[in-house]
C-alpha cells in the first residue's frame, strides 16, 4: 500500500487530523517499509519519521538513494544525538551536513552532472547482510544521484553503540571512501543503499535486496498471526 509521507508529519497533524491518522494507521499495519529515491525537500521529515518507526519497532526497511540518505540522517539525529543533522540538498547552511554535494560534481556545467550508470561497490566485510544477499563483496550497481553521505561523518556513524552499530561503509576504488550501504546490527532487516537496485531488477530476476525485504516482511507478518 502507498503512504503519503507528507501526511506523517506534524504539519498534517495540525491541518488534517484524518489524513494524519490514516497515514499512521497504514504505517503501523505495514510488515515492511520501502522508501524510494527522489529529489526535493517535500515530505522529507515524514520519510524520516517512517525510517524512525521502522528502526525502533523492528519493521523491515529498505531505503533507496534518498531513502538511504534520510535513514542516515534519522540515525544521526536519534541515536547519535546530532539534532542539527540534515542534507545540504535541502539546507546548504545546515550546521551538520550529513549529506553533501559530491566533490566531483559540477554546479555550473549543464547536463550530465549526476553520478550515473554502473559503478563498482566493494564491501569490506562478507558478513554484512548486503554481501550475503548479493553473494559477493564486489559488484556493479547503477547510480543516479548528486548528493552522498559526508565522508567526514562515516567513522562517527560506524562507532555507534553495539545495539545500533551500522555495518562498515563501502569503498569505491579511485574515489576514496564513499558510503554506499547502511545497515543496522540487531535489526531484522534495515538496509539503505545509495545505488538503485530497481534499475537491474527484472520480473523473473528481482534484486536480492528486494527479495530480502520481502522475506523479512513475510516473517514479520507470520509473527503477527495468533
Amino acid at each position: 500500500m502507498w503512504i503519503d509521507s507528507a501526511h506523517l508529519d506534524e504539519t498534517t497533524l495540525a491541518s488534517d487530523r484524518l489524513a494524519y491518522d490514516e497515514a499512521w494507521s497504514k504505517l503501523r499495519r505495514a510488515d515492511g517499509v520501502l522508501v524510494p529515491g527522489g529529489f526535493g525537500i517535500r515530505a522529507v521529515e515524514g520519510k524520516m519519521l517512517a525510517a524512525n518507526y521502522a528502526r525502533e519497532n523492528g519493521v523491515p526497511y529498505l531505503g533507496i538513494c534518498l531513502g538511504f540518505q534520510i535513514a542516515v540522517i534519522e540515525f544521526a539525529r536519534s541515536v547519535l544525538g546530532v539534532k542539527t543533522a540534515h542534507s545540504a540538498e535541502f539546507d546548504e547552511k545546515c550546521a551538520t551536513p550529513l549529506i553533501i554535494f559530491m566533490p566531483e560534481g559540477s554546479r555550473t556545467q549543464m547536463g550530465g552532472t549526476m553520478r550515473l550508470g554502473a559503478r563498482k561497490t566493494m564491501l569490506r566485510s562478507p558478513k554484512c547482510l548486503t554481501a550475503q544477499l548479493l553473494g559477493a563483496t564486489a559488484f556493479d550497481e547503477r547510480h543516479r544521484h548528486r548528493y552522498e553521505v559526508n565522508p567526514a561523518y562515516v567513522q562517527q556513524l560506524e562507532a555507534a553503540g553495539p545495539a545500533y552499530r551500522p555495518r562498515p561503509s563501502r569503498v569505491c576504488p579511485g574515489l576514496g571512501e564513499r558510503m554506499e550501504v547502511f545497515e543496522l546490527q540487531g535489526h531484522p532487516f534495515f538496509v539503505g543503499c545509495q545505488f538503485h537496485p530497481e534499475f537491474k531488477s527484472r520480473p523473473m530476476k528481482p534484486s536480492p535486496l528486494f527479495l530480502g525485504l520481502l522475506r523479512a516482511a513475510s516473517k514479520a507478518a507470520t509473527a503477527k498471526q495468533p
